[in-house]
């Protein structure tokens, strides 16, 4: 049999009949309901806010740790209000962790499995 007459390159298992799959496989949009480019805007915004200098990613977990919070509640209040907060505000910023949790959102996680020190 010449190489010109084979019917496919690679070797098929045994019981495989060479036909296509029975179940067509479901595939995720991978881009979201919105416009594709839009979606890899966010993406790249949101990449980008949480991704900081190693020393600025270290003063914010110790001063997190000084008030109790979590890196990433600290981290999403600088990012969200425009502030660091305080003392004072640290009663607020735990009043919301249980609508934060119900929205899927950042509390009491880890820094991802980043490691910093």
């Amino acid at each position: 049999m010449s190489p010109e007459a084979m019917p496919s390159e690679r070797p098929i298992g045994i019981g495989h009949n060479g036909g296509p799959p029975l179940k067509p496989r479901k595939r995720r949009q991978a881009t979201g309901s919105g416009a594709i480019g839009r979606y890899f805007d966010w993406r790249f915004a949101h990449r980008r806010a949480w991704k900081k200098p190693r020393d600025i990613a270290l003063r914010r977990e110790e001063n997190a740790a000084k008030l109790g919070l979590t890196y990433e509640e600290y981290a999403l209040e600088i990012m969200e209000r425009g502030y660091f907060p305080q003392a004072e505000h640290v009663e607020a910023i735990k009043a919301q962790r249980a609508r934060r949790r119900k929205d899927g959102g950042v509390v009491g996680q880890s820094l991802k499995g980043m490691r910093l020190s």
